[in-house]
């Protein structure tokens, strides 16, 4: 059963000046996201996107929890992923998430995600 949808959108090149910060990658990024996508801020952009549609899907935005506590990587073929911690998944657990959907898309100036959530 599909419990929430979410989609998200960015410019590519906010993320890109951001990340010139040290404190915007550590504050919502992941080490494991900093380690596979710092150096790219296209796919962090991506998964700016992924994190903020996962927020709107779980209906609560970011009330409960922080960017941070959703970490989204990409498995061996490249496929985006999510791992959740702390509240977030506190959240995901109450709502009775059991799978989390996540499409990525790119183009030039923009990132944007699409998430689907079933419990």
């Amino acid at each position: 059963m599909i419990i929430g949808i979410g989609n998200d959108m960015i410019e590519i090149e906010r993320v890109r000046k951001a990340c010139c910060k040290a404190t915007f990658l550590t504050r919502y990024f992941t080490t494991k996201e900093i380690n596979s996508f710092g150096k790219k801020p296209v796919s962090l952009a991506g998964n700016f996107c992924v994190k903020e549609s996962v927020a709107k899907a779980f209906g609560t935005g970011f009330r409960e929890f922080s960017l941070i506590d959703i970490e989204v990587l990409r498995d061996e073929l490249g496929k985006p992923y999510v791992n959740l911690y702390g509240k977030a998944e506190e959240v995901a657990v109450s709502l009775g998430i059991k799978k989390i959907h996540v499409s990525i898309s790119n183009l030039k100036e923009l990132a944007s995600a699409v998430v689907v959530i079933e419990g």
